[in-house]
């Protein structure tokens, strides 16, 4: 039997995301308290989010979501990562409040933002050891679609994966 590499690359993709899903997953955490969530999307899911971006950016007049909505076309498969929001209870301020207890419901607590940063940044580690193509995405985690990670996940960020010989991430027009 042979095994063109070409026909390999789907695989291979969805075998270090599910790999890149563990690195987020075993970040470390705020307090210790685990509220990231993850899920992978590919095929359809993946083309209803990149059509999804190009609504956002017209809406919006950001093309940079129509941009972007490209990249993840080009992409084997995308993560999502996201938190759930989970007042951590410091009163630390970060978030433009004094305390917790003066911070309006829908002011995202910092710590919370924190954890998917050091998530998103261990997931991208793990890639990067398997050398392939990845870029954290705000505009595909805006437009991936609520409730999609979970209930109440919120502060959602995408990351493509593009196995291929130029990078589908890097010469964005």
């Amino acid at each position: 039997m042979v095994y063109n590499e070409r026909e390999l690359r789907r695989n291979q993709a969805l075998d270090i995301v599910q790999k890149m899903c563990v690195a987020a997953r075993t970040a470390p955490k705020g307090k210790g308290v685990d509220i990231v969530e993850c899920a992978v999307v590919d095929g359809d899911e993946q083309e209803a989010l990149a059509c999804a971006m190009e609504a956002i950016g017209q809406e919006r007049g950001h093309r940079f979501f129509r941009r972007d909505a490209g990249c993840v076309r080009r992409s084997q498969c995308v993560v999502l990562a996201g938190t759930r929001t989970k007042m951590q209870g410091l009163n630390c301020g970060y978030c433009g409040f004094p305390t917790c207890g003066q911070k309006p419901a829908e002011v995202p607590c910092e710590i919370n933002a924190v954890d998917v940063g050091i998530a998103l940044g261990s997931a991208v580690s793990r890639a990067q050891l398997y050398g392939v193509d990845t870029r954290i995405m705000f505009s595909a985690g805006t437009a991936a679609p609520l409730g999609l990670l979970g209930e109440g996940v919120r502060q959602v960020y995408a990351i493509p994966v593009g196995i291929s010989s130029k990078s589908p991430l890097f010469d964005r027009s």
